[in-house]
């Protein structure tokens, strides 16, 4: 599918749909429950948890953009993370990325605490992992492609590969780079799954997330638990999350000019040891994400040099990125993930995952491309100011007790 196509799919869909008064844009319908047509005769909707004609505008037109058979949208990123567990009972094996989302990988360690699945962790950047899925034989992979906060990558065919071999399932989460950017489908992987939250709503003011299934049986199953567990997602949050979908493709293109632009500054800066950008040809995974992607996102994490004070002082030093959690909005955003996003991994599993204390995470926005890069200029020069000064009391910064929370 082309990106003009994506993009004639994204606007269109839903659009002059109204048979009753001719509303271009289609009605927002707020109904908890529904009339029947005559004794038992139902009508399309029943209840508004079962179904909702703004959350299945959403749900059909992000499964078109994915290429996929049925679309599920739910209350939250986290409730479409939770809604895939559903599929695993207690013998079966969940294997995922040792770099997952803090929040998913918090999920699928407590549901194994609780005896509700297995989960086996590994490195699938890494090719002997893929033999390893074939010795464990699991119902489920799950890939996050790139990963969250180092923006590794996984080879979604070589994996989905190995799964047909063993009869697992593959999940991938899309988030980062929405299908705008990225069909896992179209490499084998049976289900997507995505946070709304972020770039398919694009302007933070909705939460959401999305499952979408390669095949009709494997989304009505998944459609049966969502109801069935009631995670579905309301018909406002639906309404808002389809006008900004409307404008994904046109949103991400210049996402995407900034964040090179930024990754290509910080390549070049003295006070950064290290970038993490797919788009940059220094990137070791450039030609695979060339590969697989149809672009390379908007996000950009580096490591800055110096110690967890200094990481500190830059990002409350800059002004034209707010610091705060989630992405995927028009606005940038700054977070510091070991404190933030990924808190609630204990401390070994952040570390082997690459989440160190001087690591930053920026959800590059769309505003103008000179004053973002002269808002880090002027931020790293704070942290040069503090380097050069006494650097006792910075020395002496720890983590307080509020950041092992994650929300």
């Amino acid at each position: 599918m082309s990106q003009s196509n994506k993009s004639t799919i994204a606007v269109r869909t839903g659009i002059d749909a109204d048979k009753h008064h001719g509303a271009v844009v289609p009605p927002l319908y707020l109904s908890t429950t529904y009339s029947f047509a005559d004794f038992d005769k139902k009508r399309d909707y029943d209840y508004g948890r079962s179904g909702n004609p703004n959350r299945d505008i959403l749900a059909q037109t992000l499964a078109e953009l994915e290429g996929g058979a049925k679309g599920i949208i739910t209350a939250t990123g986290m409730a479409a993370v939770h809604l895939v567990t559903q599929l695993l009972n207690a013998d079966d094996t969940l294997v995922i990325p040792h770099d997952c989302y803090g929040g998913s990988y918090r999920l699928f360690t407590s549901l194994e605490k609780r005896g509700l699945l297995k989960v086996k962790v590994l490195d699938l950047t890494r090719s002997e992992s893929l033999q390893e899925i074939l010795a464990i034989k699991p119902k489920l992979v799950w890939i996050e492609t790139p990963s969250n906060p180092i923006l590794r990558l996984t080879d979604i065919k070589a994996v989905t590969d190995v799964a047909a071999q063993c009869g697992a399932l593959v999940a991938a989460d899309n988030t980062f780079l929405s299908p705008a950017l990225q069909n896992p489908i179209a490499f084998g992987v049976d289900i997507v799954v995505h946070s709304t939250t972020k770039y398919i709503n694009g302007h933070s003011d909705v939460v959401g997330g999305a499952v979408i299934a390669k095949t009709e049986e494997l989304g009505d199953e998944l459609a049966w638990w969502a109801n069935n567990i009631g995670i579905t997602g309301a018909p406002f949050d639906s309404y808002l999350t389809l006008r900004g979908l409307r404008t994904l493709n046109v949103r991400l293109k210049q996402h995407q000019e900034n964040a090179l632009a930024i990754a290509r500054y910080l390549e070049q800066s003295e006070f950064v040891s290290q970038v993490y950008y797919p788009g940059l040809e220094s990137h070791p995974q450039h030609a695979l994400a060339k590969q697989q992607q149809q672009g390379f996102g908007g996000m950009v994490s580096f490591d800055i040099k110096g110690e967890l004070a200094d990481a500190a002082k830059f990002l409350t030093s800059v002004k034209q990125f707010s610091l705060a959690e989630s992405l995927g909005g028009v606005e940038s955003l700054i977070c510091h993930p070991a404190t933030m996003t990924h808190a609630g991994m204990d401390p070994a599993a952040r570390l082997e995952a690459g989440v160190g204390d001087t690591l930053i995470r920026i959800s590059v926005g769309i505003e103008e491309i000179d004053d973002l890069l002269a808002d880090l200029e002027q931020a790293f020069a704070a942290v040069k100011t503090t380097q050069s000064g006494s650097s006792d009391n910075a020395k002496a910064f720890k983590l307080s007790p509020a950041h092992t929370a994650l929300w």
